[in-house]
């Protein structure tokens, strides 16, 4: 049974920094796509940043260029968002997910809550 397992979370002034974890398991995820998502209220899930398994490559929305940073732990079958300079803006429920390509992921975790205070 494949898991994903979001952790880091939490309440943080604006310019503050937080990394969010997502430990993965019950499958071998070497040829997957691991992405981060957001959805804020009232909006619909928005595409964060992604991280290939296979040879690191790495995309990021516009809105979080320069500020967050995916990257992963082969070792630890885990992937990471670091998010620097976080603005009220980036508040949301934040949501890791693993695919065979960055377009269909198939397999979500149940998400974790960012809140970024003015």
């Amino acid at each position: 049974q494949v898991q994903l397992v979001e952790s880091g979370g939490g309440l943080v002034q604006a310019g503050g920094s937080l990394r969010l974890s997502c430990a993965a398991s019950g499958r071998t995820f070497r040829t997957y796509i691991m992405g981060w998502f957001r959805q804020a209220p009232g909006k619909e899930r928005e595409f964060v940043a992604s991280i290939s398994w296979s040879d690191n490559t790495t995309y990021y929305a516009d809105s979080v260029k320069g500020r967050f940073t995916i990257s992963r732990d082969n070792a630890k079958i885990t992937v990471y968002l670091q998010m620097n300079s976080l603005k009220p803006e980036d508040t949301a429920v934040y949501y890791c997910a693993a695919g065979e390509n960055g377009v269909d992921y198939r397999y979500w975790g149940q998400g974790t809550q960012v809140t970024v205070s003015s």
